[in-house]
Parts: structure tokens; C-alpha cells; sequence
């Protein structure tokens, strides 16, 4: 499972001019779902995203997470994240996770990650989604839990 966090200052969702999800200052998350992730995954990667150290301390070092900030998450489905492209000029998708799984296992982190954060927020899994942001920093980090087969070996 991937994560893209990206820390804001505001961000939000829209679907068809209908605001889905909005956040003030936090993190938005853009998630992709991989072949193999289960809710072992989701699990880890909610715990990293809340734990994760991009806001700055009173000595404008990068050492609190996004509850020690008051943030919020906004968390928003991309399946995009997931695709291959080492070659060619048309990205393959082969790594993502089916519709289905991919659905199930966004649900979860969400709820994962509402068990650990109060602010949360999403966009709306398989919609055509406006995202706009204010990117602090910028700073953008990729955080990725293998999926349970990648791990094994």
C-alpha cells in the first residue's frame, strides 16, 4: 500500500462541483492500493501516516507528527500510484489491486487511521475527483508498506 503525504496548509475534494472532503492545515494523503495488500497493510500504513514527523517543533525542526500539530487527514484514493512505468511511454497498472480489494482496503485505512487521528476526511473511491491544495513547504514524502507476498522473501 502507498502513501503519498503531502503536508498543507488546506486541501480539498470535490466530485461533479460537490465538496467531498476538506481539510484545514494536515496531510493529504493520496493512497493506491498494490496487488497482495491486505489489512495487515492498511494497519501499518495508518500508523505511519499519523506517526510521521513533517511539522515543525519550536525549533522549526521536522519532529511532530500530524495529531501533535492539531492537523488533518485528508485521504484520497488514487490507484494511479501503483502503476509500473519502467517502460515504455503508457503506464501498466499490473501492480494495482483489483476494484473490489483496492475499495475495501481504502475503507479500512480510513477507519484505521480514524481510530488514531479525529480529523479525518476522504475522497471518493472510483470518482473522477477535483483535488486542490496548498502543499507547505512543498514537502511530499512516499511512504509504502510491501504488499504480504513482497515480504516474504
Amino acid at each position: 500500500m502507498i502513501g503519498l503525504l503531502q503536508r498543507v496548509s488546506e486541501a480539498a475534494v470535490q466530485v461533479q462541483g460537490e465538496l467531498v472532503g476538506k481539510i484545514g492545515a494536515g496531510l493529504l494523503v493520496l493512497v493506491a492500493v498494490e496487488r497482495g495488500d491486505g489489512p495487515d497493510q492498511a494497519r501499518r500504513l495508518a500508523e505511519r501516516l499519523v506517526a510521521y514527523r513533517v511539522f515543525a517543533d519550536t525549533a522549526g525542526k521536522m519532529n511532530l507528527d500530524v495529531r501533535q500539530a492539531n492537523g488533518g487527514l485528508l485521504l484520497v484514493p488514487q490507484f494511479t500510484l501503483a502503476a509500473d512505468t519502467d517502460s515504455g511511454n503508457r503506464p501498466s497498472f499490473s501492480g494495482a489491486a483489483d476494484p473490489a480489494d483496492g475499495e475495501r482496503l481504502f475503507v479500512e485505512l480510513v477507519r484505521q487511521v480514524s481510530l488514531l487521528c479525529p480529523r479525518v476526511a476522504t475522497g471518493r473511491f472510483g470518482a473522477d475527483m477535483a483535488v486542490s491544495l496548498v502543499n507547505q513547504g512543498p514537502v511530499t514524502f512516499r511512504l509504502r508498506v510491501a504488499p504480504a507476498a513482497a515480504t516474504q522473501h
